[in-house]
């Protein structure tokens, strides 16, 4: 039987622990194998000079509270903007991009601990990596001028890079048949994929109508239907299937721009979706079917979000947000109904803005 991807990364970062120190192998233990983890959370300073990780700890007790754990160089530089998923997590092994230094860190957890692995450089030619996604044991890099396939975790260039049509790519995602770009500039990528997970061929520009094509931003997947934020639209959620049909829906009322602009989207229980509003400070909850949908409500933040994500057991949301005093995290409970309760945030740190935000359980 074939070894999962976790296990090979895992088996090769223990037997070089064993050689240079106790630290990882101490951290080895069956916490790796899914027992009673602690649920992290990872962010990105997304620094200019400097990019960092910033590790949470999501306490799930009866009095949740979200505690910082460390911060880590990644080795890169930051400096994206207008961007959604600059850190994603997949069964133990997660990605941060570095969009100043044309370089995606690959980071390892063991235990109750997150560590910075290789430096994975894009292909020649693509530069400024603003977006990442880890599907069908593959990470996809979004940047100024390409989309690209990586073998994961070994970080081995899969295929050809496939060319973008400008520089205003906001969020790479993938289904389970294609993947999509947001281009800000008011289309959206179509990308196929083969059947492990790489990009197969070039890719298809979705035209968008009226009413929703104003700054296509954040994205997600049910399943091979994309959900994505005309951010200033009137119809700010819009769902997309593999025949490239567009579904608008209306956004919250008043619409933008009486203060609201949803922007940053990930796909919640059933037929849920929920949206960072960024100028209403706000989560967005949308419903829909697989042609439509509508707005449900919005719940209050304490700062303008930037991105948002689900944790895999589906359980918690968290959002990153910019307040007064800098940057934070909030986490929601989810409910069996996928509503929302407020449970913990972060104090401040320092830090002005996060960017990019994914969970590790």
């Amino acid at each position: 039987m074939q070894k999962s991807f976790v296990s090979t990364v895992v088996g090769a970062l223990f037997a070089t622990a064993l050689a240079t120190g106790p630290s990882l192998a101490a951290a080895h233990d069956d916490r790796d194998h899914g027992l009673g983890r602690a649920t992290l959370l990872v962010t990105s300073t997304n620094n200019a000079t400097s990019n960092n990780i910033v590790v949470f700890r999501l306490d799930t007790g009866a009095a949740p509270s979200l505690q910082y754990v460390t911060s880590l160089a990644t080795g890169g530089a930051g400096g994206a903007g207008g961007n959604a998923g600059l850190v994603q997590f997949h069964d133990g092994v997660g990605a941060v991009a570095n969009y100043g230094s044309n370089t995606v860190t690959q980071l390892v957890r063991l235990g109750d601990f997150v560590y910075v692995g290789r430096s994975i450089g894009l292909a020649s030619g693509c530069t400024k990596p603003v977006s990442v996604a880890l599907k069908h044991d593959h990470l996809l890099v979004a940047g100024a001028n390409c989309v690209e396939a990586h073998d994961w975790p070994s970080g081995k260039l899969d295929g050809a890079a496939v060319s973008l049509p400008n520089a205003s790519a906001a969020q790479v995602v993938a289904g389970r048949s294609w993947a999509a770009v947001t281009m800000k500039s008011g289309s959206i990528m179509q990308l196929p994929l083969n059947k492990h997970g790489a990009l197969a061929g070039t890719g298809t520009v979705v035209a968008l109508p009226a009413g929703a094509n104003d700054t296509p931003l954040g994205a997600a997947f049910w399943g091979d239907m994309l959900g994505f934020n005309p951010a200033h639209s009137p119809n700010s959620l819009a769902l997309v299937n593999s025949d490239r049909m567009v579904y608008p829906i209306a956004g919250p009322t008043p619409a933008f721009p009486n203060g609201n602009a949803p922007c940053w989207l990930v796909k919640g229980p059933g037929n849920l979706w929920y949206s960072g509003n960024t100028p209403a400070k706000a989560i967005s909850i949308f419903f829909s079917d697989g042609v439509g949908g509508s707005f449900y409500k919005s719940v209050p933040l304490p700062g303008a979000p930037t991105d948002l994500t689900i944790s895999p057991d589906g359980k918690w949301l968290a959002v990153i947000y910019t307040a007064a005093d800098g940057a934070h995290i909030a986490a929601y409970a989810i409910d069996a109904y996928g509503d929302l309760t407020p449970t913990a945030s972060t104090p401040a740190i320092g830090i002005a803005s996060f960017n990019g935000v994914a969970f590790s359980q």
